[in-house]
């Protein structure tokens, strides 16, 4: 089957899955009017979402199987799976093995989910327990672990292509988060050490879930490298799109209290440009981001300030720019459906975070 025709959804049960997945929202929101794609899109999904629940039911030990289990059975957006769908459009989606490949990426997302989980520290997350604090960290760790393996596995049935990007992938994932945890070293720009780790914690699996989408579906190379460069523009933007909803949206408007990271001492873009501006009128701000964590007075103090700093604006300029950025990289592609799609996926970005 070439771009444009049906998944096969034989082994997925079809249109008797939910047909309304978290991505499959996403793909409302994006007001595409192409309704012959988004049906193919939303079958492809939900059979991606059968290749999830296998990994979160033979694990050995119950705390993982329950912590897995609830991962794959939570939902969330499911982004990066539709970016792999997507990816594939490029290609021959029909092939076997893209929806098994959009699970991969899924899977290495929930993994980093767990681990992120006892990295933060956090009592909750999105208003819920976090994972450590409901079945411990040890067990949170083998969850993330447990997930990975199974990605890798997926992986080994699809061949060596889709081993390399997962694998490229899960290493560079841990490398953002390692040097997110060790911070910027002697010497080293705070805002050059922001989008390293931004590279590797983010963009790198927006990145993957595109190249191994298109791979998989036999994309000529040139549409593999454009659509894996979106991603890693995409990724950028996306995190300071982040930084920028902590400290702008309205309470229980993200699922998170707003200002969270700015309480955990997270070195986010905009507080990294406060601290590094040299504007007067920013003095006060500077003085509350110096010393890392602030209390919960200097964080209320802060988004205050936040909303006449000069900071927040160059943080949205910046991540602007690497929409641009990413918008650009798809003038490489052929005019399908799939590319509406993704010029829309950073407009999304953009009006989420303003």
């Amino acid at each position: 089957m070439g771009a444009g025709q049906m998944y096969d959804t034989r082994n997925s049960g079809g249109p008797d899955l939910p047909p309304r997945l978290p991505s499959a929202l996403l793909l409302d929101r994006l007001a595409l009017a192409e309704p012959e794609f988004e049906d193919r899109i939303r079958a492809a999904l939900a059979e991606a979402e059968q290749w999830l629940l296998p990994g979160a039911d033979d694990t050995p030990d119950p705390r993982v199987t329950a912590i897995t289990g609830h991962l794959a059975e939570a939902g969330g957006k499911r982004l990066r799976p539709l970016l792999v769908l997507l990816g594939a459009e490029f290609g021959d989606p029909g092939t076997p093995g893209v929806t098994q490949a959009a699970a991969i990426a899924e899977l290495v997302h929930l993994a980093s989910l767990c681990h992120d989980d006892v990295m933060d520290g956090a009592d909750t997350r999105r208003g819920r327990p976090s994972l450590h604090a409901r079945w411990g960290e040890r067990a949170a760790v083998l969850g993330g672990d447990w997930l990975l393996a199974r990605a890798a596995q997926l992986a080994a049935d699809l061949g060596s292509a889709a081993v390399h990007l997962n694998a490229q992938a899960a290493g560079r994932l841990v490398s953002g988060q390692l040097r997110e945890l060790t911070g910027p070293g002697p010497g080293v720009d705070p805002v050059t050490h922001y989008f390293r780790v931004a590279a590797g914690k983010t963009a790198a699996l927006l990145a993957m879930s595109l190249g191994i989408g298109a791979v998989q579906a036999g994309a000529p190379a040139p549409a593999a490298a454009a659509l894996t460069e979106y991603g890693e523009q995409l990724g950028i933007a996306f995190q300071v799109a982040d930084d920028l909803l902590d400290l702008r949206a309205p309470a229980g408007s993200t699922g998170k209290e707003r200002g969270r990271d700015l309480l955990a001492g997270v070195q986010s873009l905009p507080v990294l440009l406060a601290r590094e501006g040299a504007d007067p009128a920013d003095a006060e701000l500077r003085a509350l981001l110096t010393g890392g964590a602030v209390s919960a007075a200097d964080a209320a103090r802060a988004l205050e300030l936040f909303e006449r700093s000069g900071a927040l604006a160059e943080a949205e300029a910046v991540m602007h720019r690497r929409l641009d950025r990413a918008r650009a990289a798809l003038d490489a592609l052929p005019a399908l459906p799939a590319r509406r799609a993704l010029s829309a996926l950073c407009d999304h970005v953009a009006l989420r975070a303003g």
